[in-house]
């Protein structure tokens, strides 16, 4: 049976959005024929590499960083991770507390509760009605 979608409007861009078109357009080389491993060494894995850094500075001029200061993932729950668990064991030995609310979304939950089984001292804040 076929659903309807005429009239449905997608409210979770949380999750996922559609690609911009100037990225699609930007994308579509790399897509379809410059597809090389940027960590290989190989003229394909040379090419995808300059194509990464070119990107990475871009992004790093739009937000005023620097480019080794961009780090790009896979999606979210890669980056959450590496933003939990990075600042974590970037933090000061006399640090141990990590403050979250009970509504945090698995990607947040989980690197949180393996730092919990590490000695981390998990805070976990209720959320009113209200929000």
């Amino acid at each position: 049976m076929r659903i309807d979608d005429s009239n449905v409007i997608y409210l979770d861009h949380n999750a996922t959005t559609p690609v911009a078109p100037e990225v699609v357009e930007a994308m579509i080389p790399y897509l379809r024929s410059e597809f090389g491993n940027p960590s290989s060494d190989h003229v394909f894995g040379r090419r995808a590499r300059q194509a990464l850094d070119e990107a990475r500075a871009s992004v790093a001029s739009l937000i005023g960083a620097e480019p080794d200061e961009v780090i790009f993932t896979s999606g979210g729950t890669e980056a959450n991770n590496l933003a939990i668990r990075g600042s974590a064991s970037a933090a000061p030995s006399t640090r141990d507390r990590i403050v979250t609310s009970t509504v945090e979304h698995p990607a947040t939950s989980a690197p949180l509760a393996l730092l919990g089984a590490s000695g981390w001292r998990l805070t976990r804040v209720p959320v009113a009605g209200s929000g």
